[in-house]
Parts: structure tokens; sequence; C-alpha cells
């Protein structure tokens, strides 16, 4: 079981908790274990809009594979936001120092900053706040104009709705791009915007176009991206020619064929199990390649 822990501070805002929450909470109705909690330095919390929040004061026991989301709060600056006591701040550092992912939506990134886990890595926040946080944090290197980044388990996100977009990344990093779709679908959110990011998920990354029949295709090749799957057989599957599909795909793409598409997807999965442990050769059988020849090629050509 693993826990999504939010961190509710004085003025937060609805979306910035409901978004990630909702993503994760979803993602629970489709069998994967996920426990979400809500823990504040008061039991209660009165959010920007109003309505107040119930929260614990007693944080669970945390592991490696949890994670922890500050949402961000209502803050014309962020000097006049909130400041955490210091029993957070070391919950918030002690969590990642352990291993986990700590992330934040808008201007909780202040909140990660005051525990000192931006300093030296890329961060945003809503780009309202960009420059008070390069100036607050000066050794934070603060990413513009970007949907969210990811650097070192600390992962931020920009302006309050990007919290969902944040979310959808950390799904299709951790289960697979399938998820991540199928999520996005039931929660009838626009699952196409991206970080603009190296790290951002290839379904995020290559999703940002309005051709329904090549998003079917999509959807075919993220839930089965091990599996061999001919360009006869995606032609087939949404009713077109296989010269059809290839100039569709590569038009919505920006010049990715379906093959070269499974093949990023095979890629960014490896590169997953390959960074928590797994030996290249493991890794490459199980995303579906033969042997790791063909993974060490692919890794080999991609960008640094």
């Amino acid at each position: 079981m693993s826990q999504v822990v939010f961190v509710l501070l004085p003025g937060v805002h609805l979306l910035d908790l409901a978004g990630p929450a909702q993503v994760f909470s979803t993602a629970a109705d489709f069998g994967q274990p996920y426990r979400l909690s809500y823990v504040a330095e008061r039991e209660q919390v009165c959010s920007a809009q109003g309505l107040p929040l119930a929260a614990h004061t007693r944080w669970p026991e945390l592991g490696p594979d949890d994670l922890v989301v500050v949402p961000g709060w209502r803050a014309p600056t962020l000097r006049g936001g909130p400041e955490l006591g210091p029993a957070t701040l070391e919950r918030l550092r002690a969590h990642h120092a352990a291993g986990g992912t700590v992330a934040s939506v808008c201007a909780g990134a202040e909140a990660l900053g005051q525990a000192g886990l931006l300093d030296g890595r890329r961060c945003t926040t809503h780009h309202h706040l960009q420059d008070e946080l390069a100036a607050r944090h000066p050794r934070a290197i603060v990413a513009r104009d970007v949907l969210f980044t990811t650097d070192d388990r600390v992962v931020t996100s920009a302006g309050i709705a990007s919290g969902i977009d944040l979310a959808l990344h950390l799904l299709a990093v951790r289960h697979g791009p399938a998820l991540a779709a199928q999520v996005a679908r039931d929660m009838v959110v626009y699952a196409r915007r991206n970080g603009h990011e190296p790290q951002a998920s290839a379904m995020l990354r290559h999703r940002s176009h309005l051709d329904d029949t090549v998003h079917r295709v999509q959807d075919l090749i993220d839930a089965r991206f091990a599996e061999p799957l001919s360009l006869a057989y995606l032609a087939a599957h949404v009713g077109v020619s296989e010269r059809t599909l290839t100039r569709l795909f590569s038009h919505a793409t920006g010049g990715l064929t379906p093959l070269r598409y499974q093949q990023t997807l095979r890629l960014e999965r490896a590169e997953h199990l390959v960074s928590h442990g797994t030996t290249v050769e493991t890794a490459a059988r199980e995303v579906g390649f033969e042997d790791a020849r063909m993974l060490r090629r692919l890794r080999a050509r991609a960008p640094s």
C-alpha cells in the first residue's frame, strides 16, 4: 500500500488539493494500492475558498514508496504566506532523505524551499510567483513556462490545475502510461499536456493533438506496449489502411511512427526500472525486448 500524504496549510486552494487527490483516488478505484491522508499543524484548516477542512496533526509512518504533496495556498506574494513549523519542515526533509518523493503544487514550492529541498534543484511554481521564489531561494533553479519539473524526487508544478498534470505524470512513471490514460479518461480531463521536460511521460508528451484515430491507436499501444503490435493490426483496430495510419500518426505526433512511439514507451518504462535497481537485461525483457541489445541501442540514442 502506497500512501499519498497531503500537507494542508492555511488558505489552501481547493483545486491544488482536489486535483491530485482525485487522480490518486481514481487510481485506487482501478485497483492500485493508494491510501490518501491529510495532515496539518492544526486539526482544522480553512481553505482559500472558505471551506473548512479537517486534518490529522499526527503524521503516518512513511516509506520510500510513499508520496508527500504540499498543495498551494492563496498568496499574492510568497512572503505573506504561511511559515511552516520546525516539525513539519523536518518531516519533509526526513521523507526525502529516506528515499521518498516530495511534491508541491503552485505556491506549495515555497514550503519545499523553506525545507531546503529546492537548493540546487530545478523547480517551478505559478508564473506570478516565479521571480519571488527565485529571490527567496537563490540556490533553487527556477524553470519558467513549464507545467511541472522533477529533480531527484523533488517534484514541483505550476499554477493550480497543473497539479493534475503532475499527478498523472507520476502515475505514468510509476505504473505505465495506460493507467494514467485510464485515470484521465475517467476524470474527463484533457490529459495531453506535458511539462516540456525530458522526464515528462511520453504518454503526455506525444498527446498534444486532436486526432481521435491516433488517440485510439495510442490508447492500444499504451495498454499493451510490451507486446508485439504490427502496423497491420493497429490499422485494422481503427479501420484505416496502414499507409493512412502512418501518415496520420506522423502528422499528429511530430514525426513518430507507431513503432517508434511504442519503443519510446518501452524505453521510458525500462529507464524507470533500471533507476530502481533492475538490471538492464531484466528491464529489457519486462518491457518486451527479446534481449538487452535493442534497449542498449535505444538508451545510447536517447538525449541525455
